[in-house]
């Protein structure tokens, strides 16, 4: 049986194994893998089999390489400390744009309402430097009386009837308002009213009623089995306020944006407030004798 052969090109060596005759025993130990290893990396055109040769691998889609790439994540220690400052600036400017959307309660007011604000804000300025001025006129008179024994008792009685209208112990009238406050039906409750007695002592307000309670620094609100409690009293709707002070200080106090009327409209309940030259508070409250507390005067 005769073997063609390809002959040589010239100047490269003839591979004896590939193209010479083999004898039934290499051609056995080539088909086994014993044979030499310079023909195992042959392709088809040898005409030879790949010793232990596996499967190509099939390609990767492109979700596959996707996750590859980013499971898992490989970060290095720059990177890190970056996306941690990153998150505390985000989370710092997110509390910021929160708080500063709960406490611009005036950015929508309207133009008329905040000239009302800053006029209530000019009264108790003025309030406050007529206090200073009348307390600099009394030490003036103190200073400047022949007899200033007979001064300082004369003012002593005078501070002493102010400190008993301040401590519900006497009868007090005088201008002022009444605030009658229609809950019915609605969710007002203690902390409501003593947010209303705070505006208005704020705004000035020199005696207190609610109902038949005289209201002084002592006094606590409460709630007690669905109703409002002052002082361990109970008070019937609907509140009626009365107080004694400059009605013109007091009514744009309670009425300012986000203040003490429109808490409670929006708790649905009715609000309405008259002006008085004369207003009567005429609860009164025991003196009580302190304990403990003595005066530090000589």
């Amino acid at each position: 049986m005769t073997t063609d052969q390809t002959p040589a090109e010239p100047g490269k060596p003839t591979d004896e194994t590939s193209s010479g005759p083999r004898s039934p025993e290499e051609a056995s130990a080539r088909r086994s893998g014993d044979g030499p290893c310079e023909g195992a990396g042959d392709g088809p055109e040898d005409g030879g089999e790949s010793v232990g040769a596996a499967e190509a691998p099939q390609p990767s889609t492109g979700r596959q390489r996707l996750v590859s790439g980013l499971w898992p994540p490989r970060l290095t220690r720059a990177q890190l400390i970056v996306a941690l400052l990153l998150f505390g600036l985000g989370l710092g400017l997110a509390i910021q744009v929160r708080s500063t959307n709960e406490s611009s309660v005036l950015r929508g007011a309207r133009q008329e309402d905040l000239v009302r604000i800053l006029d209530e804000l000019d009264n108790r300025t003025e309030r406050l430097h007529e206090e200073k001025q009348r307390l600099e006129k009394q030490q003036t008179e103190l200073e400047n009386s022949s007899d200033q024994a007979e001064e300082a008792r004369k003012q002593t009685a005078q501070k002493e009837r102010q400190l008993a209208v301040l401590a519900g112990t006497v009868a007090a009238q005088g201008p002022g308002i009444t605030m009658k406050i229609d809950a019915s039906g609605s969710a007002v409750e203690s902390d409501m009213l003593l947010d209303a007695v705070q505006e208005l002592r704020a705004a000035g307000a020199e005696a207190i009623q609610i109902g038949k309670v005289r209201v002084v620094a002592s006094t606590y609100f409460s709630d007690v089995g669905g109703a409002v409690e002052i002082d361990g009293r109970k008070v019937t709707q609907p509140y009626v306020i009365k107080v004694i002070g400059k009605p013109e200080d007091l009514e744009p106090a309670l009425n300012i944006p986000g203040g003490v009327v429109q808490s409670l409209e929006k708790e649905q309940a009715t609000v309405s407030i008259e002006r008085s030259e004369k207003i009567v508070v005429d609860a009164l409250r025991s003196a009580k004798r302190p304990d403990y507390a003595r005066s530090s005067s000589r």
